[in-house]
């Protein structure tokens, strides 16, 4: 069975990434294979988990590094895995349209809210939920769309709803939506497109 060469690109914990692994494991993504982790930040635990699994590991290191530099270390990263697939996993820099436009339908991203709303630019990690709970949702969750030049505004493969309850915080609402929609989203959707892209080259 062929399976497509997958980078996962982090910035942190990597909770998505392990969510990806142990979907990997239990043979709930047969044509994804996780080739590469690449991290923004050289203290990101991701990479510990990354070592655990026997995933090659990169660092790009995206602090004081110009957009166009930054990139060019991706992209080499990329081209030694060999990757195909890749999959924005808690990455916290948004990436340039030239550099989008190399990996068409190629790129996802998990966002932790019902797109489009508290998409954008500036909204990410907890910043999310603050603005959940700011506006009084009573409904919020996850959503798995690909990477177009627009943040948060490629085409929606994947949502999944969760439930805002009362005296939730930011921290409580991050969590519960990790675990019950981004943990089980993600998967599915990378399933979805290494198929989808099989079927391309078929």
């Amino acid at each position: 069975m062929t399976a497509i060469p997958t980078a996962v690109l982090v910035s942190g914990g990597g909770t998505n990434l392990q969510a990806l692994i142990d979907a990997e494991r239990a043979g709930k993504m047969p044509h994804v294979r996780l080739c590469a982790v690449i991290s923004s930040q050289k203290e990101a635990y991701a990479l510990t988990r990354a070592a655990q699994n026997g995933i090659p590991a990169y660092i790009a290191p995206r602090k004081g590094a110009s957009q166009e530099a930054f990139e060019k270390q991706l992209l080499s990263y990329l081209e030694e895995s060999k990757a195909q697939l890749i999959i924005l996993a808690g990455f916290m820099s948004i990436l340039s349209k030239e550099f989008v436009s190399r990996y068409p339908r190629r790129i996802l991203n998990v966002h932790p809210a019902l797109l489009p709303a508290f998409g954008g630019k500036g909204f990410y990690g907890l910043k999310v939920h603050e603005a959940a709970l700011a506006r009084g949702v009573k409904i919020t969750g996850a959503t798995v769309h690909y990477v177009n030049e627009i943040a948060d505004g490629g085409e929606i493969l994947l949502q999944k709803a969760v439930a805002v309850e009362p005296g939730d915080t930011p921290q409580l609402l991050q969590r519960r939506v990790m675990e019950q929609a981004e943990w089980l989203l993600l998967p599915q959707a990378a399933e979805m497109a290494a198929q989808s892209l099989l079927e391309a080259n078929e």
